[in-house]
Order: structure tokens, then C-alpha cells, then sequence
């Protein structure tokens, strides 16, 4: 019988009857993080570099401190802003390294459970529309969601402290009986403020980078440990 890693680590505790709806994120939850961080960090600054015939790194310079600036905000995630803002088609630019588009170990093992379980299943993520389009292009994983919700169509990105409350506009549902996972502490921290009651975090979000601390969160090391019992 062949094992992973993942057969040998403890489960994570959860009173599955309680839970009623599953919040998922998708960059660096259910897809490794490696993709996004290698795009925005190293291929766009080659790509931008030889359109504009300066350095790499003065691409880099320049994007560093505007990704400072706006982080957190929406327009951080909205491809949108940041194709007319560098005036390039990043769409195109993502689709030359797609074969970086991973989907993390188990992922639909366990989305095929929380079916079996009889769960509703809700991908909740910053990411901008054509993003997320564009992965599911590469990546069959589209069809495990009984919905899609971006924080573009709400118009609040997760860590603001009204998102849930947005998002009930849309979407019935009970924060004491529904589950969230991601991978971004500032979103759990504003879940948990609203009062989301069962909050994981990804133990490791980027294949290539080392584990981060996920201070009070119970971290996801391996999609296997919400699959016992």
C-alpha cells in the first residue's frame, strides 16, 4: 500500500455535524502559492524589463513599493487595475508559466468528502474574476463549488471588517456553523471577528518558500488530516 506524509500526521478535530457550510479560499489554500509569488515576483519584472528595455530590478524596485502601498486593499488583487496601471496584458504573461498552476496534495480528495458529507461548498476568494478563470482553465476544480464568490463582485476584499457582512447579502449563511480556510491571517483574524467559528490555516501556502507561523490558527499541513473519521 503505497503512504504520503500526509498518512502520518494527526487529524484536526472538527465537529463535522456543526458544520454546515465550507468557505474556501483558493491562492496558497487550495492552490500552491508558488504560482502567484514566482508570477509577481520574478517573471513579471523579467517580462516588464525587456518590454521597457531598463533592469529587472528596477521593475522590481518600483512593483515592491507599490505592492507595499497597496496591499490590503482591493485593488491589490484586481488584475484589472494592475493591467492598466503597468499596461500590459498579465493575463497573457500568466498563461507562459500555467504549468506552475499546482493544485496542493488531496485538495480534491477532500472536496470530494465534504460532497460525501453532504456540505455546501463556496470558493471565497480575493482573487480577481479572470484569475480565477484563468486557473480553472488549467486546473479541474470548478466543479466541486456549489458557488464561485470573488471579493471583486462584493466590492471589499476579505480582511475588511464588513466583508461578511456583504457577503450575507449574497450567501445564507450561519458563522457558528460554517468552516473557513485560508491562508492569509489578516482574513481569518476579520472571519473570526465576525464570529466564523471553525478557522483553519495553511500550515505551508508556498511550495518553495518554508512554513509560516500561523500564530493562534490551527495550520493545515495536509488535506488528509480533515478526512478521518
Amino acid at each position: 500500500m503505497t503512504t504520503t506524509t500526509g498518512d502520518f500526521l494527526p487529524p484536526i478535530s472538527l465537529d463535522w455535524d456543526a458544520i454546515h457550510t465550507v468557505f474556501l479560499d483558493m491562492d496558497g489554500t487550495l492552490l500552491d502559492l508558488h504560482f502567484d509569488n514566482h508570477f509577481w515576483l520574478e517573471h513579471l519584472p523579467v517580462r516588464l524589463a525587456q518590454q521597457r528595455g531598463v533592469t529587472p530590478q528596477e521593475i522590481s524596485t518600483y512593483l515592491h513599493d507599490r505592492y507595499t502601498a497597496m496591499e490590503g486593499t482591493l485593488e491589490w488583487y484586481c488584475l484589472d487595475y494592475w493591467q492598466q496601471h503597468l499596461d500590459t496584458d498579465l493575463v497573457a504573461l500568466k498563461h507562459e508559466i500555467a504549468e506552475r498552476i499546482q493544485i496542493r496534495a488531496h485538495v480534491e480528495r477532500f472536496l470530494e468528502s465534504l460532497h460525501t458529507r453532504g456540505k455546501r461548498v463556496v470558493l471565497l476568494t480575493n482573487a480577481h474574476q479572470k484569475s480565477v478563470g484563468m486557473k480553472f482553465g488549467y486546473v479541474a476544480l470548478s466543479h466541486y463549488f456549489d458557488r464561485i464568490i470573488t471579493s471583486h463582485s462584493l466590492g471589499l476584499p476579505k480582511e475588511h471588517p464588513d466583508f461578511w457582512n456583504k457577503l450575507a447579502e449574497v450567501e445564507a449563511y450561519n458563522p457558528l456553523h460554517s468552516l473557513f480556510i485560508d491562508d492569509n491571517l489578516h482574513v481569518l483574524r476579520a472571519a473570526q471577528a465576525h464570529g466564523v467559528k471553525h478557522l483553519l490555516a495553511i500550515h505551508q501556502p508556498d511550495s518553495q518558500q518554508p512554513p509560516k507561523d500561523t500564530a493562534e490558527f490551527t495550520a493545515v499541513v495536509c488535506y488528509t488530516q480533515l478526512m478521518a473519521a
